[in-house]
């Protein structure tokens, strides 16, 4: 059962560090609202690296951000905590997978796997948990300003790349959980050692006639 729970966390792992990847290459981060608007001839919409506008004929001209030090804090932020998360769902992939019990490497013991896999697992939460707060907090921007009567400038929707974080957050601190369950699970089946008196033999005894005490003679 634990072999089982190892692939399936590994294997989720590896999805959410696909769709974490995909999700920072979305355009679609944030979409402009058309709540309230009759005619739309522009649709506006960006990502962590540039804001694009597509016409109603279905061209779209993007332009990408010039200065790093211009951009909002939550951008910067979030630049850096998406770039996190994938280097360390790289590095919990690379020590998951030679922590699976199917991998046969050098000499290493069941134990010795065990702790390698717990490593992985808690590097996949990590590296969830970095896309959860990025996603979230750029969510919050989106929705603040939305809300926000006093806003002057274009009200933005939350696009398709937060979907993506998210759904690839949830399958990353899923994986990291069973990988660190399977490990546990593993040690709990695992036959403790030390004394059991039901493991050793009675000793035993031979029940014999009780011999007389001979006559002493006294004189």
């Amino acid at each position: 059962m634990s072999t089982a729970l190892e692939t399936t966390g590994f294997l989720l792992g590896v999805a959410s560090w696909l769709i974490t990847g995909a999700s920072l290459g979305n355009d679609y981060w944030k979409i402009s609202s058309v709540s309230g608007s009759v005619v739309i001839n522009i649709r506006q919409y960006e990502n962590l690296w540039h804001s694009c506008a597509k016409s109603s004929t279905g061209v779209a001209e993007c332009r990408d951000f010039q200065s790093l030090l211009d951009l909002p804090g939550h951008i910067q932020a979030s630049r850096a905590l998406m770039i996190i998360a994938l280097l360390l769902g790289l590095a919990s992939m690379v020590i998951s997978l030679l922590g699976l019990k199917c991998i046969k490497i050098g000499k290493a013991t069941s134990e010795t796997k065990g702790k390698i896999t717990v490593v992985g697992g808690v590097l996949f939460i990590l590296a969830g948990l970095c896309v959860m707060i990025c996603c979230s907090w750029y969510a919050a921007r989106i929705v603040q300003e939305f809300n926000n009567p006093m806003f002057g400038g274009t009200s933005f929707e939350l696009g398709t790349g937060l979907f993506m974080g998210w759904g690839g957050a949830s399958l990353a601190i899923l994986g990291g959980l069973l990988l660190t369950c399977a490990c546990k699970r593993a040690q709990s089946d695992k036959p403790k050692s030390g004394y059991n008196p039901a493991n050793h033999s009675k000793p035993m005894y031979s029940l014999g006639t009780k011999s007389e005490p001979e006559g002493r003679a006294y004189v």
